[in-house]
């Protein structure tokens, strides 16, 4: 993982299940609330921007979209 944390100027490499976060050439440790809430504000950014590319670049097929390109086979 590599989030980038603009509040903070670090980049998270690492979570722990217990809350402890690695910073990029830090040790491990556990962040401060307001770390905690750059971190959340930064991870949820990111997952709207990499839900919107996926809408983008792999859209949904609807009931009526076929699946796969169709060919124009008139000459």
């Amino acid at each position: 993982m590599r989030l980038y944390v603009e509040p903070m100027d670090s980049v998270v490499i690492d979570v722990a299940a217990d809350g402890q976060v690695r910073l990029e050439n830090e040790d491990w440790s556990v962040p401060s609330l307001q770390e905690r809430r750059a971190i959340i504000y930064a991870a949820t950014n990111e997952l709207a921007a990499l839900t919107e590319l996926l809408e983008i670049l792999d859209p949904p097929a609807g009931p009526h979209e076929p699946t796969q390109a169709v060919r124009n086979t008139k000459r």
